[in-house]
């Protein structure tokens, strides 16, 4: 079978000598030694103030609203993962929909200002398939309603936008190291800000909201452990790597796949791509499904990402009508694409797909 993303994982020997550390020392878990390691190596890398290691990139969206105070409405995306929508729900704000561009997925910044009113408190945008938003037309609206900025930043990790790492902007950026991405820690996921203070309040969230017998607010278990961070440790030095061989991948499949008539992102200027995933939209869901069925067949598994869109949610009572979303829900699915993908099972797919045409 071939799947949507197959986990990269390193020699198994190098992570379990890093492994081998914590196990000596029996500090498994509650801020350890490779945990510290791994959140220092990670702001270096991404050049920001501070991040913390935490346990999925869900818990980090909920942690950033709570941070926040944001308690009324938060303009979003309704062309994200489901966890974008639950964490606002979770934490009792009222999600609003405004509807993406058609370019990059992304939110439609030009759209964001008509749906302001006296209860919007935040914006929280995703940067889809790791192309970013549009950063400046969002921070500029933001500083003009004094509204707070978070970005799911889950497929981000990796990319740039001006010179910068995309997961740098906002008040607050969050990411996923689910086994599924770029970069994984196996489950996890961080939280970012350059805000000293934020920082500090998101340190006593994610412990329970105590240092030892000292008690200061109503905090959450959103640690991560050393056997995950041992992952993440072992896994960075071999990203760079990883991005040049799905970049490859993700070339070949432009080459084999441009005589058909499918739409592909096209991501703002001043972004370098992560080749995150490979996403081709279709002229109808006709389309999409004959070629879903197709692969099926030979045991490949393609992955409708992301559907439905979020504002057709059953639990959404208030979704408004988000045109473009709606459409680019039914006809997108996201090809095969991994680290390991093969020239020849990238052919194989490509000529199922064409044959469908």
């Amino acid at each position: 079978m071939i799947a949507v993303t197959k986990t990269f994982l390193p020699p198994f020997e190098e992570y379990t000598q890093l492994l081998k550390r914590a196990w000596d020392k029996a500090w498994i878990t509650n801020n350890g030694e490779l945990l510290q390691e791994l959140e220092a190596k990670l702001k270096d890398y991404l050049g920001v103030k501070h991040l913390l290691f935490c346990g999925n990139g869900t818990i980090v969206l909920q942690m950033a609203l709570k941070v926040l105070n944001i308690k009324g409405e938060v303009i979003t995306t309704p062309f994200s993962y489901v966890a974008t929508t639950n964490a606002l729900l979770w934490e009792n704000c009222t999600p609003v929909f405004v509807d993406i561009n058609k370019n990059d997925f992304c939110i439609d910044a030009s759209k964001i200002e008509a749906a302001i009113t006296e209860k919007t408190e935040a914006i929280l945008a995703t940067h889809v398939y790791g192309n970013p938003c549009d950063i400046d037309a969002i921070n500029e609206i933001a500083a003009k309603y004094k509204l707070k900025v978070i970005y799911d930043g889950a497929h981000a990790f990796g990319a740039s936008y001006k010179s910068k790492q995309v997961l740098s902007y906002g008040d607050i950026s969050t990411c996923s190291f689910h086994a599924t991405k770029l970069f994984h820690t196996v489950e996890g996921g961080c939280i970012i800000t350059a805000d000293d203070q934020l920082a500090k309040e998101l340190q006593l969230i994610r412990s329970f909201g105590h240092v030892g017998d000292d008690y200061f607010v109503a905090g959450i278990n959103g640690k991560n452990s050393e056997f995950h961070a041992a992952m993440g440790l072992a896994n960075l030095p071999y990203l760079s790597t990883i991005i040049a061989n799905r970049k490859k991948a993700s070339e070949y499949y432009d080459a084999l796949l441009a005589p058909l008539p499918l739409q592909r992102p096209k991501a703002l200027p001043g972004t370098d791509y992560n080749f995150a995933y490979y996403p081709v939209i279709f002229n109808d869901d006709a389309s999409l499904l004959k070629v879903m069925a197709a692969l099926k067949k030979h045991a490949i598994v393609p992955r409708r990402y992301f559907y439905p869109s979020l504002n057709k949610l059953p639990y959404i009572s208030n979704g408004a009508s988000c045109t473009v979303s709606e459409s680019t829900a039914e006809r997108v699915l996201c090809l095969p694409l991994f680290d390991s993908i093969t020239r020849e099972e990238t052919e194989d797919i490509c000529k199922i797909i064409t044959a469908c045409f």
